[in-house]
């Protein structure tokens, strides 16, 4: 039986003390602290003005710090929590506080009628350091808190780095304390409770009410996934010039290049004008050479990093093939007409740029511009000629070839068919191992020698001899190199450099696995390829939250793992559709039949 998911069936699925609450578009978040019962706020924003370097955001102190609830003579109420995607309530002895996003900048705390109580927080509006010369001192954001209640009492005290707030109000039917943050006019008129809570219902009633429906076993996750999509999102500003979605608004503030190619696979079956927009977001900052940055943030971009080796930094060429599939979904002439050139230039850049040896076979010069940071294969120094680049390139001109030939250039179709196979050839020529049955790559003319699923890329070009197909299909189905419980680890299992725990050294990526999905179909696996999508699914299924990478052995998360990851749960969404769509000589469900509602609490 399909479903759609219902905004109850996440009912306190969203861990505060975990994932912040937040909102479509919104950068501020909220945290419960871990064993205490108070609420700190941050913010997804790199503010690079504080501080330039590029994870200075990572380690920055919450804005707001131990916000709590207290009663007329400021005693802290102890709280449970019950939270859904649109409010969280905060259960005490004189009843239940509400919290809800106004607005994007705006938290709205409602409060139980017709008491004496209240909230106490610190605020640090500046950010302080000392110097080697003296001491420096900036504003962060301005900072405004308003009620439509009785003040009661109120106090302002300084303190070390900021500000402590007391106050206590009386509430009447309907009262509410807002907090706003802002970078120009934090006022905001506080208006009731149940008005903003309406609103905010509403809103995420809605996002729901758009999603495809899909297999019950999948229903929870999907709609879980469905969250983080929409929670990730941030509204423009400066460098982000369309609504696009951040990897996690915990720990990857910006926008990344094929990240936002996976995310659009998701936002194609909701919102095909917000999956092309993340697309659009990437291009309009394309650097005059052609090349596209690694990175977007409010402040800038980021296009060259120093370590560990100093260099341009971009990421591997999807964005074509996810265009093309947003097309097959909802086609739109004009739109592969605007992307259209800014991605040959793209890929123009790749061949012209990152072809040191004029062999026709393009090298990363920068190991973070392959997205597989501290995989093996740059261990023996850069630059290295990959398979998995050169492969996306293939992929990335089949891609543009479509486009040109949807576009009514045939002839350049046609030309850009054939660089793509020239491509594929250059990397038999080159890359292919007949003893070891696996394409190699190179750096200083030498095989590196480690095993990874990136040596069985070429898989995905659909244009190598059967023979060979089936060599890669058999180390890629071998148990002790890939073929797990959990698939695809990173590196081979019997390969000397895998760690089970490292980024890209073991860890399964699930946008791996989808790329392997479609390869495998491509080429006529259809059943192993339904093995690995449904082992993709059961490995996300089996953790209440959604994480950037999970353990080969466990399927547990390792500790540096990113929660709410976004292409895992864009992937998710992708593949939970794809296997809750009938089966050939399957009859297809009736979607229109009503499904019982499920009203929760």
């Amino acid at each position: 039986m399909l479903t759609k998911p219902q905004i109850n069936l996440l009912r306190n699925h969203i861990n505060i003390k975990k994932v912040p609450f937040s909102d479509r578009g919104s950068r501020l978040m909220v945290f419960q602290y871990e064993n205490e019962d108070q609420l700190y706020i941050k913010l997804a924003e790199r503010l690079s003005f504080l501080d330039p370097a590029l994870e200075a955001y990572l380690d920055r102190a919450p804005f707001i710090t131990n916000l709590e609830f207290v009663d007329e003579n400021g005693n802290a109420l102890h709280f449970s929590t019950t939270s859904y995607p649109h409010v969280v309530y905060f259960t005490t002895q004189l009843g239940d506080f509400g919290m809800v996003f106004a607005n994007k900048r705006t938290l709205s705390i409602g409060l139980p009628p017709e008491k004496k109580l209240g909230i106490r927080f610190q605020v640090s509006p500046l950010y302080w350091k000392i110097t080697t010369d003296g001491g420096l001192f900036k504003a962060i954001r301005n900072f405004a808190y308003n009620t439509n209640a009785e003040m009661v009492h109120h106090t302002i005290n300084p303190e070390a780095g900021g500000y402590s707030v007391d106050l206590i109000v009386k509430s009447g039917a309907d009262s509410v304390i807002t907090l706003t943050v802002d970078s120009i006019d934090p006022h905001h008129e506080p208006q009731a409770f149940s008005i903003s809570h309406t609103a905010a219902e509403q809103r995420w009633k809605s996002w729901f009410e758009h999603v495809p429906a899909v297999e019950e076993k999948y229903c929870r996750t999907y709609a879980y996934a469905w969250w983080v999509m929409a929670n990730n999102l941030l509204s423009p500003l400066g460098k982000i010039t369309y609504e696009s979605m951040m990897p996690s608004k915990i720990n990857y503030v910006g926008l990344w290049l094929w990240d936002s190619a996976m995310h659009a696979l998701a936002f194609r079956h909701t919102d095909p004008e917000l999956a092309r927009n993340q697309i659009r977001a990437m291009i309009e900052s394309q650097l005059p050479d052609g090349m596209l940055p690694d990175a977007i943030y409010d402040e800038g971009v980021i296009a060259e990093i120093d370590h560990p080796i100093r260099a341009e930094v971009t990421k591997p060429p999807i964005l074509a093939w996810a265009a093309l599939k947003l097309h097959e979904t909802d086609p739109d002439l004009e739109f592969l007409k605007e992307i259209y050139i800014p991605l040959v230039r793209w890929n123009a850049w790749w061949f012209s740029m990152n072809d040191d040896n004029v062999n026709g076979l393009v090298q990363y010069n920068h190991p973070y511009s392959s997205g597989l940071d501290n995989n093996p294969l740059w261990d023996y120094g850069m630059p290295v000629e990959s398979p998995d680049i050169n492969t996306y390139l293939c992929v990335q001109m089949g891609s543009l070839a479509v486009i040109a030939e949807t576009l009514g250039m045939d002839s350049e179709g046609a030309m850009w068919r054939r660089r793509a196979s020239a491509i594929v050839q250059r990397m038999l020529d080159v890359f292919w191992d007949e003893e070891k049955g696996v394409f190699q790559a190179f750096h200083n003319d030498q095989p590196i020698p480690v095993l990874t699923p990136f040596n069985l890329y070429p898989l995905w070009s659909g244009q190598l001899p059967t023979h060979i197909n089936q060599r890669l299909v058999d180390h890629l189905t071998n148990p002790e190199e890939f073929w797990g419980k959990y698939a695809l680890p990173s590196v081979a299992f019997n390969d000397e450099h895998y760690d089970s725990q490292s980024m890209w050294r073991g860890p399964v990526w699930v946008n791996i696995n989808y790329f392997f999905i479609e390869a495998l179909r491509q080429v006529g696996y259809d059943e192993i390829a339904d093995q690995l999508q449904n082992k993709t699914l059961e490995l996300i299924m089996q953790q209440p939250s959604i994480y950037e990478y999970y353990t080969a052995e466990t399927g547990l998360p390792p500790k540096k793992s990113a929660e709410i990851f976004g292409w895992s749960a864009a992937v998710f969404i992708d593949l939970a559709i794809q296997a809750s769509k009938p089966k050939p000589g399957q009859k297809a469900p009736d979607l229109n039949k009503k499904e019982p509602k499920n009203n929760g609490d």
